[in-house]
């Protein structure tokens, strides 16, 4: 009883702790905050100086004595404080009450995780989350919460295939009645892809580029899938000529930045044909009739779904608003608490 009053006041709170980017929605509110999982601190003094969006602007651009600091990789906690850091800055932006008003209880929240961590990287963010101020964490399989995000009816005694895909891993599922039936996560996304963009200029031009200028030449020109229309897109690459150490500025055209993100790209599909060939056959049979759902900001690379489904022979689509699908069904979650209880992730 005393649970269920504290949930009639507290704003529960959904959250895609991702690699990239954070998002958070308050259960009636929607999406509040959506800004990049990066924290720039005092290199002495260990402070805080910024947190998201004013911290990525900050990433290159730092003296010696600040740091900018992206405090998940491949979607797992590598820096324990700074996480619980960024969570209570997260939540408490969406909590917080002014002093004359009546304390709200603290939040139950729930929060999409990779499938393929492990019990201790589990316990990580669940702690993480408590040291920020949640009253309750409940843990949901990212393919799980995208499913549910992008409106799949995953209780149906049917099969639906999901590749979820952001910036540290990308996570597959067969989902149905409820659970996962073949899962797959590993640890290339959208982060490889501006590394290979970030390879290829070394290796063909001498080229040194920053992390934040790939990730914009992978979202201006970037391409899985030949067409006449992607191939004839141009955009210059700056950075530093390697050999005389002086800056530079060359055009690139999609078609480059396409053979350049093969491996990544490559390595997806490949993990998609074998979750698919692990597949029973009943369920195979469903999702040649559903086709694959794509998710995750990552699965918004020009002609992805395209190369995906000539691979493997199965319709596939992008779902509407792919970043969102995540937060969305952590947010679904909290509204129907009986769901929650059979998809959450045991401790």
């Amino acid at each position: 009883m005393l649970d269920r009053l504290l949930g009639l006041f507290s704003h529960d709170i959904g959250i895609d702790l991702g690699t990239a980017n954070t998002m958070v929605l308050v259960r009636g509110k929607g999406i509040v905050i959506r800004e990049p999982s990066v924290v720039a601190i005092h290199k002495k003094t260990k402070d805080i100086l910024a947190i998201g969006t004013e911290a990525k602007q900050m990433i290159g651009k730092t003296p010696a004595n600040i740091l900018t600091i992206r405090p998940l990789r491949e979607g797992v906690i590598s820096d324990f404080e700074i996480t619980e850091q960024m969570l209570k800055f997260f939540i408490g932006k969406v909590h917080s009450t002014p002093s004359r008003i009546p304390r709200i209880p603290r939040p139950r929240v729930v929060i999409g995780i990779p499938s393929g961590v492990t019990e201790v990287e589990r316990r990580a963010v669940s702690d993480a989350a408590r040291g920020a101020g949640a009253r309750e964490v409940h843990l949901l399989e990212e393919p799980m919460a995208a499913a549910i995000g992008a409106g799949l009816p995953i209780e149906e005694p049917q099969g639906f295939m999901v590749v979820d895909i952001g910036g540290g891993t990308t996570e597959i599922a067969v989902i149905s009645l409820g659970g996962i039936v073949v899962g797959k996560s590993i640890r290339t996304a959208g982060d490889a892809m501006d590394c290979n963009i970030m390879d290829y200029a070394r290796k063909s031009f001498s080229f040194l580029l920053g992390e934040r200028t790939a990730e914009r030449i992978k979202i201006d020109i970037g391409s899985a899938f030949a067409s006449t229309k992607t191939d004839s897109l141009e955009t210059m690459m700056r950075g530093r000529d390697l050999a005389s150490g002086l800056p530079r500025e060359i055009p690139v055209s999609a078609v480059e930045i396409r053979e350049a993100l093969n491996p990544a790209v490559s390595h997806i599909v490949r993990t998609v044909k074998d979750a698919v060939e692990e597949t029973p056959p009943e369920l195979l049979a469903d999702i040649m009739k559903s086709g694959i759902v794509l998710a995750g900001g990552a699965s918004q690379l020009r002609g992805l779904d395209r190369l995906i489904m000539q691979e493997t022979g199965i319709p596939t689509a992008v779902a509407d608003d792919p970043m969102t699908c995540v937060v969305r069904g952590a947010g679904k979650v909290l509204e129907e608490l009986e769901l929650l209880k059979r998809v959450e992730v045991g401790m």
